[in-house]
């Protein structure tokens, strides 16, 4: 079984209803383990309504979520680092280390968040 580490604005389009991450999510329910990184999380309870908690706390205890170790985080380091955009953010290298780190595909709305070219990315627009 593979694994598919779905970035924050796949969750974001699926607690949306939107119909292309429902679509995507529920493909791969029988044949992946689906995961986020923390900092999706993070990310997604900074912006949510107090009246979506419910279901994105749902969704979120449905997920593999993984946690940042150092291993991530030297990653992390090295991606921004050695990137010569400026404008990569910190946050897409801990997710981009983190779907590396667990072997995952990275799904994702922006791939041009992910200029990393030592993983496999998915885009799926909303």
């Amino acid at each position: 079984m593979r694994n598919v580490l779905i970035d924050t604005d796949i969750i974001i389009n699926f607690l949306r209803g939107k119909e292309k991450a429902k679509q995507f999510l529920l493909s791969l329910v029988d044949e992946a383990v689906i995961c986020c990184s923390v900092i999706s999380v993070a990310e997604i309870f900074a912006g949510m309504k107090e009246k979506e908690k419910p279901a994105t706390t749902e969704l979120i205890d449905s997920l593999h979520v993984i946690d940042i170790n150092r291993e991530i985080a030297e990653k992390a380091g090295e991606y921004k680092r050695f990137e010569k955009r400026q404008s990569l953010e910190l946050d897409y290298c801990f997710v981009a280390a983190a779907a590396f780190h667990e072997n995952a595909v990275l799904a994702t709305g922006n791939a041009k968040h992910y200029p990393m070219t030592d993983i496999e990315k998915v885009t799926v627009t909303a």
